[in-house]
């Protein structure tokens, strides 16, 4: 576990428990990764990128390590020439899977109703 995330859960009183939930799981890209994850299974580091839209090395391996250091994926090195490096959900990260759907669906709506309410004016002016 990340030294932040033992801080938090250990410093924190329980009625902010859903901060824990955002401290783990937010973060850039750490949604869309553990959503890929679980759609593939198993994926390398150069496929999360493609699928990501190629999001900067840097970033990329500073999420996937905090998700592993928190538990919810698990890094399988190979050795080998050239070596090869696959990250799959753990069973921790699997049981994350409602709560990334739930999130997705408020994220949707939350979207909605703001594009809804931008797109207003412009169909009063075109009136």
């Amino acid at each position: 576990m990340r030294e932040k995330t033992a801080r938090i859960i250990t410093e924190w009183s329980e009625s902010c428990d859903a901060e824990i939930s955002i401290a783990v799981l937010g973060g850039a890209w750490k949604p869309t990764i553990l959503s890929l994850l679980g759609d593939h299974g198993v994926l390398r580091f150069g496929e999360l990128g493609r699928l990501l839209h190629n999001p900067t090395s840097r970033v990329l391996t500073r999420q996937l390590r905090e998700l592993e250091e928190d538990g919810l994926i698990i890094r399988t090195v190979y050795r080998e020439v050239p070596p090869k490096v696959e990250y799959r959900l753990s069973e921790l990260g699997e049981s994350a899977a409602p709560l990334l759907a739930e999130l997705t669906r408020w994220g949707t709506r939350y979207a909605g109703l703001h594009r809804a309410s931008a797109a207003e004016p412009e169909a009063v002016a075109a009136h």
